[in-house]
C-alpha cells in the first residue's frame, strides 16, 4: 500500500467514524454517469467504460449495506438512451443484462425492474423478468433497476394504468377526476409500495436529474459530485451521506 492509498484509507476512516447510522437514508437513487468520459480519460473505449462502471455496482451494494439504507434505485438506461447508434447500444445493453444476472445470482438483494419492458429487446426482457422472480424474495437490499426508464414515462403509464383500472370498474372520467389524489397516482408508479427517494447521487459534475424519478424525488435531497461513476469512492459515497445528514428536512415546514 503506498502513501496515498493510506491517507486515502485513513480519511475515508475518519468520515465513516463521524456519520451518524440514524440519520442515513433509507433509500438512495443512484444517477450512474461519466462512463464513457472515464473511458476516454484512460484512452479504452466506451464498451470499457461501461464495463467498469458495472462493476463498481457491487461496490457500491456494499457500502449502502454497511448503513441502514433499505432500498437502492439504479439508472442502468434511460429511454434517450436507447436512441445511441447501435454499435454502442448493443454491447452496453449486452453489460446491463450480465450486471443484472449478477445482482440476482449474489443472493444478497432482492431483484426489481423499473421502466417500460416493451421497449427493450427481448433477450433484456427475459433477464429482467428471470431476476425478478429469482431475487424478488430475498431478505436484503431492494435494489432497484431502472432500464428503459423515463420519469416522464414513468408518470404516463402511472396515469394511463390508473384509468384503465377505475374504468374497469366502471368508474366514469368525470368521477376519477373528482376524487383523484397524489396518492392514487403513486400506487401506479414502477416504486408503487416504495419509500420516495431520501438522497439521489449523480456523478461526473452534471447538476440535474434528466427525468430520474420526477415524481419519487419532490421532497429528496440531492448530492452532485465530480467524479465519474467508474472512479466513485467509498469515501465519495461516505461524503454523500455525511452531507445528508447535514442538512435540515423540513419538507415545506
Amino acid at each position: 500500500m503506498n502513501l496515498r492509498d493510506l491517507v486515502y484509507k485513513l480519511y475515508a476512516r475518519r468520515v465513516e467514524d463521524r456519520l451518524d447510522h440514524d440519520q442515513a437514508p433509507k433509500h438512495i437513487g443512484v444517477i450512474l454517469d461519466g462512463n464513457r468520459r472515464w473511458a476516454r480519460a484512460a484512452g479504452g473505449t466506451a464498451e470499457q467504460g461501461h464495463k467498469a462502471g458495472a462493476s463498481k455496482i457491487e461496490e457500491l451494494l456494499g457500502w449502502c449495506a454497511e448503513t441502514d439504507v433499505e432500498v437502492v434505485t439504479l439508472w442502468l438506461l434511460s429511454t434517450d438512451n436507447l436512441n445511441r447508434p447501435e454499435s454502442e447500444l448493443l454491447p452496453l445493453v449486452g453489460i446491463i443484462e450480465d450486471t443484472v444476472r449478477d445482482l440476482a445470482a449474489d443472493g444478497r438483494w432482492r431483484v426489481h425492474h423499473v421502466g417500460q419492458l416493451d421497449l427493450l429487446p427481448a433477450s433484456t426482457q427475459k433477464v429482467l423478468k428471470e431476476a425478478e422472480q429469482k431475487a424478488g424474495d430475498v431478505d436484503g437490499i431492494l435494489v432497484n433497476v431502472a432500464v428503459g426508464y423515463g420519469g416522464r414515462q414513468e408518470i404516463t403509464d402511472a396515469v394511463r394504468s390508473l384509468l384503465s383500472n377505475r374504468a374497469a370498474r366502471g368508474i366514469s372520467l368525470d368521477e376519477c377526476a373528482e376524487s383523484l389524489t397524489v396518492e392514487d397516482i403513486s400506487e401506479h408508479l414502477y416504486t408503487r409500495g416504495q419509500p420516495d427517494p431520501d438522497l439521489i447521487i449523480r456523478t461526473s459534475g452534471e447538476t440535474r436529474l434528466s427525468g430520474f424519478m420526477l415524481w419519487q424525488s419532490a421532497h429528496s435531497e440531492y448530492y452532485f459530485c465530480e467524479v465519474l461513476w467508474p472512479g466513485f469512492r467509498k469515501v465519495d459515497f461516505l461524503r454523500a451521506l455525511r452531507d445528508y445528514a447535514a442538512r435540515h428536512r423540513r419538507y415545506g415546514g
